[in-house]
């Protein structure tokens, strides 16, 4: 590629969730391909801290909330005037915005979004749509690209925000790391997992939240273990802990599901599972549905907004269900747990999944030559 060029990229992190595993597998991928990055952190915390590369240049800024940054950001623009921005998360997106403005700085700016918005806002108040309907209509068309993680979410955005579709551009992200296959041979220290236990082992990953729809796993798999044996392991830690083990309890399955809490390699767990599980009520694009498939994982998923369709190619790879039909979810688990597909076609259905394939397709809409 031509000689590098400065790239920031703003975000917050605040945990170790999906958003902050994308942004430094990203980071990772904009390294390799020779680039010289700043990354500007409005908060700094979680364990990813710990995977940003070396190369980059990060710069902390530590606020309590997103508009306290503002006068920094624009600081930083007039300064280092980068070549261009990659933006994630809503409100840093919405304070990058401002800042180009005040800053008269000719920077590329490139928002990514990675919600479902009007999926995560089901249910909810008008006046909450509203407050969070009208950044994006206001703000979001002085983007000058906005990258989504699927069609759905460029389709439910564009609609929501009134802007036009094609100022939208679909890149899958770069879920999976060149040393995935490394990570998933670390040895897991479950005795549900080790190699001469015969029982299968259903998983599910995610913050233990409404979101993730784990009831409706839960009560799956109560149903599918009257038919055989069976156990069951949720990765992730949340507000819905002591909801879960309660229904476990009321189920009868206490003694066959475990909550372990937050794994930092969560992929040594879904390289020795017998079945992943997504059981989300709404996505953006489930990180760890692509992450299990390219392990050669079966799954099975539900047909929420958004992801899950695009990334199964509608059902065809991993059978799709209702959101929040427990018998729906078991008789496709059943037949997948009798019938898995190959594993060489679940990792190429996810090939563009890659952090290489993602990284290069990020640089391009930011202006760069790869």
């Amino acid at each position: 590629m031509t000689a590098p060029h400065r790239l920031a990229v703003l975000v917050s992190f605040t945990g170790d969730g999906g958003v902050e595993n994308m942004i430094t597998n990203l980071l990772h991928g904009f390294v390799a391909e020779g680039m010289e990055v700043d990354l500007i952190l409005l908060k700094a915390r979680g364990g990813h801290l710990e995977r940003i590369p070396p190369e980059v240049r990060v710069v902390r800024l530590d606020v309590s909330t997103s508009l306290l940054a503002l006068p920094a950001l624009v600081r930083y623009l007039r300064r280092v005037r980068p070549t261009a921005m990659l933006v994630a998360k809503d409100r840093a997106s919405r304070i990058a915005l401002i800042a180009r403005r005040l800053a008269g700085v000719d920077t590329r700016l490139v928002l990514r979004m990675g919600m479902h918005l009007s999926g995560s806002l089901a249910g909810k108040s008008a006046l909450r749509r509203w407050s969070r309907y009208l950044p994006v209509r206001r703000l979001y068309p002085w983007a000058d690209r906005i990258v989504t993680v699927s069609e759905a979410v460029a389709d439910d955005l564009s609609t929501i925000g009134h802007i036009p579709r094609d100022r939208f551009t679909v890149i899958r992200n770069p879920s999976i790391p060149d040393d995935l296959n490394t990570r998933a041979a670390t040895p897991v220290d479950h005795p549900w997992l080790q190699p001469d236990s015969t029982i299968p082992v259903i998983l599910g990953v995610g913050r233990l939240t409404a979101q993730k729809g784990f009831p409706t796993l839960i009560r799956a798999f109560a149903k599918l273990s009257q038919q055989r044996t069976l156990r069951l392991i949720i990765l992730g830690e949340g507000p819905e802990r002591q909801a879960l083990q309660t229904l476990c309890r009321k189920l009868g399955i206490d003694d066959q599901v475990q909550l372990p809490g937050f794994q930092a390699n969560p992929h040594a767990w879904m390289a020795r599972a017998s079945l992943y599980v997504l059981s989300s009520r709404y996505e953006g694009s489930p990180n760890a549905l692509v992450e299990a498939m390219a392990l050669g994982t079966p799954a099975v998923a539900t047909d929420c907004p958004s992801g899950p369709a695009e990334i199964t190619d509608h059902g065809r790879i991993a059978p799709l269900v209702p959101v929040g039909n427990p018998d729906a979810l078991a008789a496709a688990m059943a037949r997948v747990l009798e019938a898995p597909p190959s594993g060489s076609m679940l990792r190429d259905a996810v090939a563009a999944y890659r952090v290489p394939v993602s990284a290069r397709h990020y640089l391009e809409v930011l202006g760069y030559r790869v």
